[in-house]
């Protein structure tokens, strides 16, 4: 049996691993969950992820969920296929892990809010909280002028390689650059070479060719 990847095309947390698939060239199927049915809330794929969350991987008797779990596990076990994606020595592997965390818990509860109010609810038809934009755009400019910094520094987050740390970022990035709030990164020129050239990645238009398929 093949690798399949359960999810949304929707979802920037399915185009997270889709994303680190494709980076390392894997041949795999990829499942759309209706999540409008309220199929990821309900058998078969409760099975898979019992948080009814997408994604999910399987990959012969390996089944996993939470996204970040799925493109590290990509990342390892298929080392010696397409992109390097981790470090295996101290300094470096530590270095990662730093901005991996980054990612995960300032970057992104900050930016897939601003995703949320400014993408996401229109296409509901609801109405943006600019409250809570205005909060989370103070919040950003201040992650940002930290990603300024270490930008000046290295052409990664990580270092000089692409690597998971930018990978992670891809899905809300693109979102939040589709915004008003593209200007905060316009502002920042490390930010903003790093922002187009992760963006301009074939891997990461791969993805995104999923909304166009499903």
């Amino acid at each position: 049996m093949g690798i399949k990847i359960h999810g949304s095309p929707m979802s920037t947390a399915t185009l997270r691993a889709v994303a680190a698939a494709h980076e390392k060239e894997l041949d795999f199927e990829f499942v759309t969950i209706d999540m409008k049915s309220g199929a990821h809330k309900q058998e078969p794929f409760i099975s898979l992820n019992p948080f009814g969350q997408v994604p999910a991987l399987e990959d012969g008797d390996v089944k996993l969920f939470e996204s970040r779990a799925i493109t590290k596990y990509i990342a390892y076990n298929y080392e010696s296929k397409g992109t390097p994606l981790v470090y295996n020595k101290g300094k470096e592997m530590a270095d990662l892990a730093v901005w991996m965390e980054v990612e995960a818990h300032q970057f992104d509860p900050v930016a897939s809010k601003l995703a949320w109010e400014l993408v996401y609810k229109s296409m509901f038809g609801m109405q943006t909280d600019n409250a809570v934009v205005e909060e989370n755009e103070a919040k950003l400019v201040k992650i940002l002028d930290v990603y300024e910094a270490r930008l000046s520094k290295s052409k990664y987050l990580a270092g000089d390689s692409f690597t998971l740390a930018d990978l992670h970022h891809l899905p809300t990035l693109h979102y939040v650059l589709g915004t008003k709030e593209k200007k905060l990164f316009d502002e920042r020129p490390h930010v903003s070479a790093w922002s187009k050239d992760i963006l301009a990645r074939p891997s990461w238009g791969k993805s995104l060719a999923l909304q166009k398929q499903t």
